[in-house]
């Protein structure tokens, strides 16, 4: 252990020995991971999956149906309450009756947050995206338990912070299954030292969960008119999605909403802002009454898992993420369905999704000040539901097989199941 290890060592083994100290006044999720605990009755050779919130969880379900199909033993691990909480509800899904996959909270990378983790240790470690935690991979290295990056996510601006500490991570990482060209090229910068292309998994995801039976009568209640569909919305883009459905509503009065934000963080500071309008939010109670919802213009998405589902509801959609942030959001899930689909100019973080897309003709990019009147045309030129869930709209060639060529890279190099 030279330097870089000693001073990454000793920071998080005083941050995780103050913090357990003050644990009962640290917000949940600091407590979430303090008091994560490793399972407790794991067969030798169990895999670690770690999905660090919702959008990785989602991301994760394919090759966790892989895993469990091969005859796997997984425990999924997440780092956030919101992960956590969508981890519970879709775990019965995931593991079928099988017993084959468990889930949980995800540790601190110290010596007593690992300790129930390595206690019986995993057969490998896979982490979706970019999850690079430098104490536990030099145990799972000094181990011999591979260590691996599924979709693998960064960017030239990832490099310039803490540069030293992600190298070192990233030297003790066996494989790398980049999810795009650029991705691959940071990963070979940092010193991995085996990095393959595998693709987005965000192409292969199965088809999403049908909605509760709750959204029948709002379905009734609403056949009749358009939907504007705005999802994965950041600070800052709700004032403008509701500023673009008022300017619509005048040239289609029956214009209805559903509004997702991104963070649950920030659901009740959005759900501030709709004071005045006719909306219900997702996670209350929902009405059987269709004359009920024929009175809502707006329904609040203030749920974990259910956008992708809720696409199809709409006519048109707008994708989040690119309007007031630089990064976007994913566009597959509208894509999917068929709606015309609008992205912001700030796509930095999904070009390796968004330039195949447009160049299909399957998304469009507007500016803020460009969305009102675009909407509008959209609108105008468009079906009032072109979902049809017994034909997806398919995506470029370019886009698929992700899922496979990703599962035959880290067999490679997992263990066989027990």
């Amino acid at each position: 252990m030279d330097f870089v290890d000693s001073a990454y060592l000793a920071a998080v083994t005083l941050a995780g020995t103050v913090a357990r100290a003050l644990v009962r006044g640290l917000p949940p999720n600091w407590r979430l991971r303090l008091e994560a605990e490793g399972p407790s009755a794991l067969a030798p050779g169990w895999l670690w999956v770690h999905a660090v919130s919702v959008g990785e969880l989602l991301l994760a379900e394919g090759i966790l149906g892989r895993l469990g199909a091969a005859g796997y033993r997984v425990h999924v691990t997440t780092g956030t309450q919101a992960g956590l909480d969508l981890l519970h509800r879709r775990l019965p899904g995931w593991d079928q009756g099988r017993g084959l996959i468990t889930g949980g909270a995800f540790p601190l990378d110290d010596a007593w947050g690992l300790a129930s983790f390595l206690r019986q240790p995993p057969g490998a470690f896979l982490a979706l995206e970019t999850e690079l935690w430098p104490n536990l991979l030099r145990e799972l290295a000094r181990r011999d338990i591979p260590r691996i990056i599924v979709n693998g996510r960064l960017t030239t601006r990832s490099l310039a912070k803490g540069r030293a500490l992600m190298a070192r991570a990233a030297a003790r990482l066996t494989l790398v299954a980049a999810r795009d060209e650029d991705s691959a090229a940071c990963f070979r910068a940092l010193g991995a030292p085996r990095v393959v292309l595998g693709g987005n998994l965000k192409a292969d995801l199965p088809e999403p969960k049908p909605l509760h039976p709750g959204w029948e009568p709002l379905r009734r209640a609403w056949a009749k008119a358009p939907v504007l569909v705005a999802g994965n919305t950041v600070e800052g883009e709700e004032a403008l999605v509701l500023q673009v459905w008022r300017e619509a509503r005048a040239a289609c009065p029956g214009l209805r909403l559903i509004l997702a934000p991104r963070q649950p963080r920030r659901f009740q500071e959005v759900a501030d802002l709709l004071a005045g309008q006719r909306f219900r939010r997702a996670s209350a109670a929902w009405p059987e009454d269709e004359a009920a919802w024929a009175g809502t213009d707006l329904l609040l998405l203030d749920t974990l898992g259910e956008l992708a589902s809720a696409y199809r509801e709409g006519s048109l959609a707008l994708v989040g993420g690119g309007w007031t942030w630089h990064g976007g959001h994913n566009p597959l899930e509208p894509v999917r369905w068929g709606l015309p689909t609008l992205l912001g100019p700030g796509f930095a973080n999904f070009e390796d999704l968004v330039l195949p897309l447009r160049s299909a003709g399957l998304v469009e990019i507007a500016s803020a000040e460009a969305l009102s009147s675009r909407v509008g045309v959209l609108l105008a030129l468009g079906n009032l539901r072109p979902a049809d869930s017994s034909n997806p709209v398919p995506y470029p060639a370019s886009l698929t097989g992700a899922l496979g060529k990703t599962f035959e890279f880290i067999r490679t190099v997992l263990p066989d199941p027990r």
